[in-house]
């Protein structure tokens, strides 16, 4: 980059002045002269000037080429913050995911936090991220590789498909269902003890 751009300025400098042209700084032909190009950056293949037509006007257009854009990863814009144990905590599982899916992208994650964390706390930390459902039927999967984790949390996925597991919203409607229905049965469980008291006495 540093010796294109003074092939650039010594080709000004050689045609200074030729026929009857006005002197040029490099600056005065660069559109963006303040800009920093990121590490890696390509610069666009220049053509020579062959000595016909105007120079200036040569020059003008190969500052004015089309350059290609940073990728968004170099670009001095773009703020990548990196995750933490805090977020991981936070991410949770999309409906519309798999588990499997769910825990690969969760462990890609995992493997960018500073300082990086043992397989003990990966778990530990991949746990307080599940929902209860997911929370109360993995924490045996604790002190076991995250590769285990993953096969115990796709049986609790598919336990809670066949209903050989009982999600917390089913035990809430099912305890909901008997508090409700609790003093009426209790109140009829009393009038039939009643009755048969009655019908014993005669």
């Amino acid at each position: 980059m540093a010796r294109k751009m003074k092939s650039l300025q010594q080709n000004i400098k050689n045609i200074q002045g030729i026929g009857g042209h006005k002197s040029v700084s490099f600056s005065d032909l660069c559109m963006f002269p303040h800009i920093h190009l990121p590490p890696g950056f390509k610069t666009p293949k220049f053509e020579k000037y062959n000595g016909h037509g105007d120079p200036i006007a040569h020059l003008k257009s190969m500052s004015g080429m089309t350059w290609p854009r940073p990728s968004s990863s170099n670009s001095n814009t773009t703020l990548i913050i990196a995750p933490d144990r805090n977020s991981l905590s936070n991410m949770k599982k999309k409906p519309t995911e798999s588990f499997r899916e769910y825990a690969i992208k969760w462990r890609e994650q995992a493997a960018r936090v500073k300082p990086p964390m043992d397989n003990h706390e990966i778990i530990i930390v991949c746990l307080e991220a599940q929902e209860p459902d997911y929370f109360q039927n993995m924490i045996f999967a604790m002190g076991r590789p995250f590769a285990e984790a993953i096969k115990i949390g796709e049986m609790v996925e598919n336990g809670l498909k066949t209903g050989s597991i009982v999600s917390q919203d089913t035990l809430k409607d099912i305890t909901q269902a008997i508090q409700n229905g609790s003093g009426s049965f209790a109140n009829r469980k009393k009038r039939d003890e009643g009755s048969m008291m009655t019908s014993g006495s005669r």
